[in-house]
């Protein structure tokens, strides 16, 4: 009888999981592999922000995953996950559907808290997923057109993802120009410091490109509240109110309701508790990666819940349940820190690792060919690739003609 290996979250972990698992050497034949997600796309979440500015196209960095999946022999099936049944190892989804597995990946990653004040789930916006970009970008041109003189956006929270979107929100809005003093953003940090994990050359250049752009941040501030126009903020025990018309959310994690009811080892942060090879602690049927999962790597040192983190996570998961299923020993996971990098507005990021520092538009195109060297396939990287080198030279037609 065929084994079953059911993957649950089309992210970094899951996708990545399902595409190496395609490529091993079955030698009695491959499993039935079915990766489970409710969107029909993957999203290559570090491009997300390129979407605002339209520096990137939709299908560049969000292609199908019955694209990314063709001649893989993975089955992609879309629905949302309802409740998985560890005994009789079943996973009923939304749409009805029972799944059956001999082992499953638990990679739904994790989802932005917007409970965390009053006003935050009715009026705030995430930045996570392509439905949130969208959304931002239909806000930002609804604003534009009501009052063009003067627009005024709210980031909360200072890490990568809110440095990241108030650049590019910032250079949406031309904000830094001599010729517009239109746009008014501020980040919002209850801690004293910008990017407080990341090295200080990224903190320097991130500062740098804030105030370039004349982006404000209230340091040691917390939100207390959020309505439709308003936004207030607490410092130092005084609460001051200020006139807002977008508030994006960007701080906090939180592991996906859809496995709330799961009993299985939990840290105070509800992520499973994993051993090196990936697996859920008590659970060699269970691997789990990603935002949801809290481990330490073969040398001890505490894997960090980032996409880089998720990446390396699916070659070894995919290799040990290949392992398990064909009487191999597992590999315990070997994290490997490449380097941190962020944009920090068109043609301006910044890049540190392996020895390597750089700023500026140097950064950018690193930065840029790095995320093309990951993403998931070879077709997409080839076609995603040919568009970046033509699009300069269309534009530059484009322009001629004019």
């Amino acid at each position: 009888m065929s084994q079953s290996i059911c993957i649950l979250g089309g992210g970094f972990g899951g996708l990545y999981t399902a595409l190496a698992l395609s490529k091993l050497n079955w030698e009695d034949g491959q499993p039935d592999i079915v990766l489970v997600d409710q969107r029909d796309r993957f999203v290559f979440a570090p491009l997300l922000y390129e979407l605002v500015t339209g520096e990137l196209q939709t299908w560049e960095i969000a292609p199908p995953y019955e694209e990314l999946l063709a001649n893989t022999g993975v089955r992609f099936h879309q629905s949302g996950v309802e409740q998985i049944d560890l005994g009789e190892k079943q996973v009923s989804l939304t749409d009805g559907t029972q799944l059956s597995y001999d082992r499953l990946v638990l990679a739904l990653g994790g989802e932005t808290p917007m409970d965390m004040a009053p006003g935050v789930s009715d009026y705030a916006i995430p930045f996570r997923s392509l439905e949130d970009a969208y959304r931002l970008k239909d806000k930002l041109r609804q604003v534009e057109e009501r009052n063009p003189e003067k627009v005024r956006v709210a980031i909360v929270g200072g890490g990568y993802s809110g440095v990241e979107i108030a650049c590019k929100v910032a250079e949406r809005l031309g904000a830094g120009k001599a010729s517009s003093d239109r746009a008014k953003i501020r980040i919002v940090e209850r801690a004293s410091e910008i990017l407080q994990t990341s090295p200080e050359f990224n903190q320097k250049a991130a500062k740098a490109a804030l105030a370039e752009k004349k982006i404000w941040v209230d340091y040691e501030t917390t939100v207390t509240e959020v309505t439709a126009d308003s936004l207030s903020l607490e410092y130092k025990g005084k609460i001051d109110t200020i006139p807002v018309d977008i508030v994006l959310w960007t701080v906090g994690n939180k592991v996906s309701p859809a496995l709330d009811a799961l009993d299985l080892p939990r840290n105070p942060k509800a992520q499973f508790i994993i051993e090196p090879t990936l697996q859920v602690k008590d659970h060699a049927d269970l691997y789990a990666l990603g935002d949801l999962a809290d481990g330490v790597d073969a040398e001890g040192r505490k894997v960090p819940t980032t996409a880089q983190s998720a990446l390396q996570q699916a070659d070894y998961a995919a290799w040990n349940i290949w392992a398990s299923l064909t009487g191999r020993p597992p590999l315990p996971f070997r994290y490997q820190h490449l380097g941190e990098m962020m944009t920090l507005g068109t043609d301006n990021a910044t890049l540190t690792g392996l020895g390597v520092k750089l700023d500026g538009s140097l950064a950018h195109v690193a930065r840029r060919l790095t995320y093309l060297y990951r993403m998931p396939t070879l077709d997409h990287q080839i076609r995603v690739g040919l568009n970046w080198i033509t699009q300069p030279l269309q534009d530059l037609l484009t322009s001629s003609r004019k």
